[in-house]
């Protein structure tokens, strides 16, 4: 088995998911079969109970894993399917530890940070790397680690310590080190300064790693007399250091790579070369240029309660540019906090009231994501009501589809105290009730996670069209409360549609409105579930029916595969939204409100 560790120095937010998910992917390209690791060095067991502000958001995987967003990256960028030992934290380390002293394991001994908790690391890492996560059997042929937060954290001490040891123990020819780092430019002079790498790197040397590879965030491209003294100070080979300089969108990393001939200098470390192809990125080359290209623009409203913060909508956004970039058509995402709708807002502060108003009613298409917590949930329902009646495409994703189903009961049904329980406990219309498949008390892992099966109930739907006419479908899930399924037949008499149900038939997954362009809800997140290459049905439907493709695509059925076409344009990208810079490094540029941001 070889390693690749992928580090961060100087300041957090680099990219150093990105970076590492490209990596992975260029590997994969040169025909060697690769799995991921991320290590966040956090006390949380897992992200689940942490806020979307706090932290971007929950990522889940099939086996109900709800973890850091990087995984989605790694999914995505390798289309592999990873599990929740994938992500490491230092909460689940020492609880495993603690689970070992508390049996006895450690026969008495003194249960301390090292050997112990050193040891637990290394053996993860060992037992997770040979974990196939591409469908094939037998054990990958490369692991690439990323380990969170920035070199000098406190709390990755441990990890570094292990990981320092892991190297050793694996030996050279089987281990390397990738340190992301930032070469920032001081607008003053203008000069690339390179001071903030050469600190992060003896930083670095200090704690017992040393980088066989340097990848150095820049906004322009490294001037060679920049990497010379880069080479000269850091001690690493002038051809293994790497720019990754702003570009027009993320596809176009895992290029940047390319042609830097970052996968010969990997290869070479890893003693590699003799089996490893040339990469194979033809595909990946064209989606790239395809997305520059893009002129002619979609406009969706995204209408959420973490509208501040994209990274809280991370693969919903990906999803959506997938989709995107399938109907050739340049995304414009046009955020609106669902409280600015409400009729609260219109007097508390009525400009923000009548810009949300305009953005909502200029858009193509509306998309209500999942979300918890009530604050922002009459704004939605206003949202899904405007949607439904002036017969927008809309989709509704988890709490999305819930609020569609409350909205069309009290417009439709009459209903006007309709609404979920986890709103109104007293509700004499409970349209939406507690059905979890776990605890009610502790937060954490107890909700209805993971992949489950759905069942399609009407065979001419939307929604079945658009999943290739299949019988069921496997999507991943996340919530506690779903449709009420007493109130299920009322809302069918009415016009509602509940396509898609579980094997039981209590559980609805699916909901639509036949008679509309495009309404659709689902139970189930399935933009976790989006790859660049084949968008998720209910995205690129939704997409497709903004941009008056939606007829022909039911037609001629919806290829596993789009086959992009080459482009090239210079379209720049930056990381602001509403005159607000946004977290996370990643090089993505989708427009947001007149403004482009990373995602």
């Amino acid at each position: 088995m070889k390693y690749v560790l992928v580090t961060g120095g100087v300041v957090s937010g680099l990219g150093k998911g990105v970076t590492a998910s490209s990596i992975g992917l260029i590997l994969k390209a040169c025909g060697l079969r690769v799995t991921s690791i991320k290590i966040d060095p956090y006390l949380n067991t897992d992200a689940g109970t942490m806020s979307p502000f706090e932290h971007g958001e929950v990522y889940v995987l099939d086996d109900g894993g709800e973890v850091d967003l990087d995984l989605g990256n790694y999914e995505r960028f390798l289309d592999i399917k990873l599990t929740g030992d994938n992500n490491i934290t230092t909460g689940k380390i020492y609880q495993s530890v603690i689970d070992k002293e508390r049996r006895g394991d450690y026969l008495g001994k003194t249960v301390q940070v090292v050997p112990h908790i050193t040891d637990a690391i290394q053996e993860w890492i060992e037992r997770v790397a040979v974990i196939p996560v591409d469908g094939k059997d037998g054990p990958p042929d490369v692991c690439v680690i990323e380990l969170g937060g920035t070199i000098g954290d406190i709390e990755s001490m441990p990890f570094i310590e292990a990981l320092g040891q892991f190297s050793y123990r694996v030996g050279a020819g089987n281990f390397c080190l990738i340190h992301v780092s930032l070469v920032p430019v001081l607008s003053v002079v203008g000069e690339q300064k390179t001071k903030p790498t050469q600190h992060s790197v003896r930083g670095l040397r200090s704690l017992g790693l040393t980088p066989n590879i340097l990848a150095c965030r820049s906004t322009t491209e490294l001037e060679e007399n920049v990497k010379e003294k880069i080479s000269r100070f850091c001690h690493v080979p002038l051809d293994n250091i790497i720019t990754l300089y702003d570009v027009s969108n993320i596809w176009r990393v895992p290029l940047l790579l390319r042609d830097q001939k970052a996968h010969e200098a990997i290869l070479k470390v890893l003693n590699l070369k003799g089996v490893a192809q040339q990469p194979a990125l033809g595909e990946w080359t064209s989606r790239a240029a395809l997305c520059d290209k893009l002129q002619e623009p979609v406009r969706v409203a995204m209408v959420g309660k973490y509208t501040g913060l994209s990274d809280a909508y991370l693969s919903v956004l990906k999803a959506l540019v997938h989709a995107s970039v399938a109907c050739h058509r340049k995304l414009c995402i046009d955020w609106i906090a669902a409280s600015d709708l409400e009729d609260e807002t219109s007097t508390e502060n009525p400009e923000n009231y009548r810009s949300a108003w305009k953005l909502l009613k200029g858009a193509n298409a509306i998309l209500v994501p999942g979300g918890f917590g009530d604050r922002g949930v009459e704004g939605k329902i206003l949202a899904a009501r405007y949607a439904r009646a002036n017969r927008i495409p809309f989709l509704g994703i988890c709490l999305g589809m819930q609020i569609a189903v409350i909205e069309f009961a009290r417009s439709i049904l009459g209903l006007l105290d309709a609404n979920s329980t986890e709103f109104d406990h007293n509700t004499q219309n409970p349209c939406v009730i507690f059905m979890p498949e776990g605890s009610k008390t502790h937060m954490g892992g107890t909700m209805r996670l993971g992949s489950r099966r759905t069942y399609f109930k009407v065979a001419d739907c939307k929604s079945a069209k658009l999943y290739g006419n299949q019988s069921f479908i496997d999507e991943r899930h996340r919530h506690r409360y779903e449709v009420n399924p007493d109130m299920v037949q009322q809302l069918e008499d009415a016009g509602l549609s509940f396509t898609g149900k579980d094997e039981s038939g209590h559980r609805m997954e699916i909901v639509e409105l036949p008679n509309h362009p495009y309404f659709i809800g689902v139970q189930f997140h399935p933009e976790f579930k989006s790859r660049p290459g084949t968008p998720s049905a209910l995205f690129l439907g939704l997409i497709a029916a903004a941009t008056g493709q939606l007829e022909t695509l039911l037609k001629k059925g919806v290829p596993k595969t789009w086959s992009l076409s080459n482009g090239t344009s210079g379209l720049k990208s930056h990381r602001y939204v509403n005159g607000t810079k946004m977290a996370n490094g990643s090089f993505d540029g989708i427009y947001c409100n007149g403004s482009s941001i990373h995602v």
